[in-house]
């Protein structure tokens, strides 16, 4: 049966009072491509979906460990147009289901496309994500993690950042970044992802909050990570609504297709219905994505 309001409120409820064990600095030391100005952070409560984090400057990890762990872990980006972050319905909720199937989980914080903040926008968000997977990586064995089971996860704008990460790994987006150890994910998870920068299919307010209101062609051939498969992008597991009127399902589709004539492993949820930010919870369907989730990853 359909998920009812108290059962959802329940739970939400629960897994927002939860805490990370640790939210750390992303970065050690000085944030790269950033400007020294005051923290510009906002953070919202909305009646559903708890936080929604815009402003931020200054990047964050938070970690979430399961109490079985399994060796395998996710960075976790949650959406919100590149304009903010969903932080607890499109992060710690998820990490915290994650948690229960033994995965350890990371939620990416990260800072949000402005020229106020950041020398060169386009590329802040992208040098977060591979910092996130490099620390994870290198802090494997503290984590009980498989240094090659590491995957990224991103919903709706936070979803075309995942995608970047698993397209675009074979250049550093910190054009100084010294540290070799490989920032590609060994898998890539995709929640009504925005992908495609076209104007076929693109959404709007990603691709301006990203690149501005002019971008180059060539800009948006490079942001639109259905261009950038290749048979070294890692398996991908992807869901999305036919009727997103926000996020064209038609960008699932592009990624899926891509993965097929690049050969990569590709496996793909479409509903009928469910619009767009629905998180964790589709409320219009008995099925439960995150399930199917859980035994994809089982079998990485």
């Amino acid at each position: 049966m359909k998920y009812s309001s108290l059962t959802l409120f329940l739970f939400l409820t629960v897994v927002f009072s939860a805490k990370a064990q640790q939210e750390m600095p992303l970065y050690p030391g000085a944030i790269p491509n950033s400007r020294n100005v005051p923290d510009t952070e906002v953070v919202e409560g909305r009646e559903t979906g708890g936080r929604f984090i815009s402003n931020t400057a200054v990047p964050t990890l938070s970690v979430f460990l399961p109490k079985h762990p399994n060796g395998k872990a996710v960075v976790i980006c949650p959406g919100g147009g590149y304009r903010g972050t969903a932080i607890d319905k499109e992060g710690v909720l998820v990490a915290q289901s994650l948690n229960a199937d033994s995965i350890t989980a990371f939620v990416l914080k990260y800072r949000i496309p402005q020229d106020l903040t950041n020398v060169d926008k386009s590329l802040a968000p992208l040098q977060d994500a591979q910092q996130a997977i490099r620390f994870v990586r290198k802090n494997a064995a503290k984590y009980k993690v498989d240094p090659a089971k590491i995957g990224i996860m991103g919903f709706s704008a936070g979803g075309h950042l995942a995608a970047s990460a698993a397209t675009r790994f074979h250049k550093m987006a910190d054009p100084n970044e010294t540290d070799t150890t490989s920032v590609r994910p060994d898998f890539v998870v995709l929640v009504y992802p925005v992908i495609s920068f076209t104007d076929e299919l693109v959404h709007k307010g990603s691709r301006t909050n990203l690149l501005g209101e002019n971008p180059s062609p060539s800009d948006i051939l490079l942001c639109s990570a259905e261009k950038q498969v290749t048979p070294d992008s890692p398996p991908a597991f992807l869901v999305h609504a036919a009727d997103d009127k926000s996020v064209p399902v038609g960008n699932s589709l592009a990624y899926y297709s891509a993965c097929l004539e690049n050969g990569i492993p590709v496996e793909m949820h479409l509903y009928p219905k469910g619009g767009h930010g629905f998180g964790m919870f589709n409320t219009t369907t008995p099925d439960e994505w995150m399930g199917r989730l859980r035994n994809w990853v089982r079998m990485l």
